[in-house]
């Protein structure tokens, strides 16, 4: 059954309701969305008038959401952002369609990327948009079709094909290692160390698996890319665990060393993950089957 036209407000006017809740002030939103303030004004009485309910607190010249629009606003901007998506892919997909892949930045540029010409020499006719997330993606508020992640593969409602284990290994410069001139893998602890925000348990899953008990927390600094530990680790400023996949050229220059031991695995892999609802779709499962040629499930190193 069809629900009442005034359940279908004017998208103007949900623009500005969420400009407004974003940006803080009426002059921001008439800027933003290139309208006068008085005609911003108008939107939102006329979004009141349709809704049949106050959504704007007017204190003085100031403009301010209520607490129920706030929230109202909350559950609508995954669908504002949906819509927006939608219409840019109608302008620009290809007949072969178009996949939204949601990609971790250091994984999706050092592993992905460089594989992709040959997924456009073979699939041309797709388009693959890319868009990078630290934390845990949500296909229920995100228009993603699939993310490429880390983890342990257990996210409900999900289908995922396991890309590649991960191998980690301790790295800093030459001059650090002179300096300090570990010869055994608790040595380590006594060098400045580089945690990774999104890995809390990095530094401690790898001195236990060097039969080292570490104390808690593991002392150290904390960053919040790969990408800026490993400017940190370039720098001399410590010693830092990555993926070996990461490392490997500044190995292979001798800009880094291997502060101890060799490549170990670490808890987790690389996956690519899905919504159950899109498997079926037909430009993710020529993505899925290309991808799974380029997939290295088996380790180096035994399990």
């Amino acid at each position: 059954m069809a629900l009442e036209r005034r359940f279908y407000p004017s998208l103007s006017g949900l623009r500005a309701l969420e400009a407004l809740d974003r940006l803080g002030s009426a002059t921001a939103v008439a800027e933003e969305l290139a309208l006068t303030q008085s005609a911003v004004s108008r939107q939102f009485q006329a979004l009141e008038a349709q809704l049949g309910t106050g959504l704007i607190q007017r204190e003085k010249r100031r403009l301010s959401l209520t607490p129920a629009a706030r929230e109202y606003v909350a559950r609508i901007r995954p669908a504002l952002e949906q819509i927006a998506q939608a219409s840019v892919q109608l302008q620009v997909s290809p007949a072969g369609g178009t996949i939204n892949l949601a990609i971790l930045p250091t994984f999706g540029m050092r592993w992905l990327v460089p594989r992709l010409p040959d997924f456009a020499r073979l699939h041309g006719d797709l388009t693959l948009n890319m868009s990078t997330r630290f934390s845990t993606f949500n296909f229920a508020s995100e228009p993603f079709d699939a993310a490429l992640h880390f983890g342990s593969g257990d996210w409900p409602g999900t289908d995922r094909m396991l890309l590649r284990y991960e191998q980690v290994v301790p790295v800093c410069t030459p001059d650090l290692l002179a300096r300090y001139d570990p010869v055994a893998a608790a040595d380590l602890l006594r060098m400045p160390l580089l945690h990774i925000q999104t890995r809390p348990r990095f530094w401690t899953d790898w001195f236990t698996a060097q039969g080292v008990a570490p104390p808690a927390p593991v002392p150290g600094t904390l960053y919040d890319q790969f990408s800026t530990i490993m400017q940190a680790a370039l720098h001399g400023l410590g010693v830092a665990l990555v993926p070996d996949y990461l490392a490997e050229q500044d190995i292979a220059t001798g800009a880094l060393r291997v502060a101890y031991g060799r490549a170990v695995e670490a808890t987790g892999a690389y996956y690519l993950v899905w919504p159950v609802s899109k498997s079926a779709d037909p430009a993710l499962r020529r993505f899925r089957e290309w991808l799974a040629t380029q997939a290295e499930p088996e380790d180096a190193l035994p399990r």
